[in-house]
């Protein structure tokens, strides 16, 4: 066999992982945020002022937030049971170190605390959450794109062949996830008085961008003869296509129907489809092509997985507009907002309720053709992450309230100050304080220039796939290659966000 051929058959044919341990690995980011916004707190505790160091913050930033992901989803990823329990552990010790010492200046009942921190009020201009979402999502599927060639990443974590539910079959569907919280028709849901179809008209102009993307994925793929995985998406279909439609198709169903109502299109999308798929040749035509031996003659055949599987997107982004129309949005008060974390866990536990009879009634979990259950579990999951990462920005807010001047980026402000935070020694930060540091953080870096970051990631996975043989590396090599790889791509995003460079010119 060719290098090529072995590198489609290293990625190909395989089954996925269970759902417990995907759960488990998604609560790795939310902690590695955590552990960084303690640390930072304990360091303005200990020094009286933040990290202002750009060189040692990006450090910082990259050995927490990123260096974890990267060894959990290699080496260490027998034992990933094991690592949030570290790492909670970990959390414990600073925070109880951070406590002990607020407590040694104002003795103050914790039961008063948590009253002060529920009536304290927040930014509402902007959700850190949603912005940590985005960005980790696009972290950890650079990581994977470029560590799935590698024997030290599980084959358990790659794509499944046609049922299973594998680590990066997920961040397909989170990915658009994190697109709709931010989409068009969720930015101007206040403002009543935009014409009706002028969301459509932005994602027209928007998309274009991911169209030359596609195509230009598509000349250099077949020009270099570079491995791809055919039943991933097709011949000539890849993501970049797939995000471009789905978002058009997606902004003509908001423009026509009431956007409140997303959830109820989500739900007879992804229902007619896999009626289609369970009572017609079309689970068949997907998988076995028109004369059922794969044959990939015509462009509806050589693209069928990539074609069909777009109705099981548009469900998922459709469902992900309605997360960011009702639970995201209008809320300034700790108080609104555990109830909104609430509002979270009681759809996460439906979506995994549906998930298992819908896999009872129908057919497992399949990326390739996007089905029911593959839209349900996308959903569930994602809403779970999301959900991680509010309760990890209300720990920080919490323990910030501990402390006087502490300033954590990518965390929510305090604009209003509890009431008696005189009288019981709790100290707020004034409005408007924290938004005046410049803090560097690489969480704003990335988020500034997402697609580049992106595509810089695709990039370099491609170089180092040609440059390096991945399949017969050794774990020490692999891991140099994949922090050097991320740390790389992290430096110029920081680099940018330090000049106040932003690449978008559409």
């Amino acid at each position: 066999m060719s290098q090529k051929q072995l590198k489609e058959a290293f990625i190909s044919n395989l089954n996925g992982t269970s759902l417990l341990e995907i759960s488990a690995g998604l609560s790795l980011p939310p902690l590695c945020l955590l552990c960084r916004g303690l640390l930072l707190i304990l360091y303005s505790l200990h020094h009286g002022k933040p990290v202002s160091s750009r060189k040692y913050s990006l450090l910082l930033d990259f050995l927490v937030l990123v260096s974890p992901l990267l060894f959990s989803c290699t080496v260490l990823s027998p034992i990933i049971f094991f690592i949030p329990v570290i790492l909670a552990a970990f959390c414990a010790g600073i925070f109880s170190r951070i406590y002990s010492r607020r407590k040694r200046e104002a003795r103050v009942p914790f039961g008063q605390i948590v009253e002060e921190f529920q009536k304290a009020r927040l930014d509402a201009g902007c959700i850190p959450a949603v912005t940590v979402f985005r960005v980790y999502v696009n972290v950890l599927t650079s990581i994977s794109i470029l560590a799935v060639d590698f024997p030290q990443y599980p084959r358990r974590y790659a794509k499944a062949e046609t049922y299973g539910t594998g680590v990066m079959d997920l961040g397909v569907g989170a990915f658009l996830f994190g697109n709709a919280l931010v989409c068009p028709e969720v930015r101007q849901q206040s403002h009543t008085a935009q014409p009706r179809f002028s969301s459509l008209a932005r994602q027209v102009f928007s998309v274009w961008p991911l169209i030359s993307l596609g195509v230009g994925r598509l000349l250099s793929v077949k020009s270099i003869e570079y491995h791809e995985h055919t039943s991933e998406y097709g011949v000539h279909w890849n993501f970049f296509f797939t995000l471009a439609l789905v978002r058009l198709a997606a902004s003509l169903l908001l423009a026509i129907f009431p956007k409140h109502k997303a959830w109820l299109m989500a739900l007879a999308v992804a229902m007619l489809y896999q009626l289609l798929l369970s009572t017609t040749s079309l689970k068949a035509f997907i998988l076995h092509g028109s004369d059922g031996r794969g044959s990939r003659l015509s462009f509806l055949d050589a693209n069928r997985e990539g074609l069909l599987s777009l109705f099981g997107y548009l469900a998922i982004y459709l469902g992900s507009v309605q997360v960011g129309l009702w639970p995201l949005q209008h809320r300034s008060s700790v108080r609104g907002w555990l109830g909104a974390l609430r509002g979270l866990a009681l759809a996460v536990l439906v979506l995994w309720v549906l998930l298992q009879l819908c896999q009872a009634c129908t057919e497992p979990v399949s990326r390739r053709m996007a089905n029911l259950p593959f839209c349900t579990w996308v959903l569930a999951h994602c809403l779970l992450l999301l959900g991680f990462f509010l309760l990890t920005d209300l720990a920080l807010v919490f323990t910030k309230l501990l402390v006087k001047g502490c300033s954590v980026p990518c965390c929510w402000e305090v604009v209003q100050p509890p009431d008696s935070r005189e009288k019981h020694g709790m100290e707020a930060v004034p409005v408007g304080r924290q938004g005046k540091l410049s803090q560097p953080c690489l969480i704003s870096a990335i988020n500034k220039n997402q697609l580049l970051f992106f595509l810089l990631a695709n990039v370099m996975t491609g170089a180092v796939n040609i440059l390096v043989d991945t399949i017969h590396s050794k774990a020490a090599f692999t891991l140099c290659i994949l922090h050097l790889y991320m740390f790389l791509n992290c430096s110029i995003m920081y680099i940018l966000h330090a000049r106040n460079i932003v690449l978008k010119f559409w």
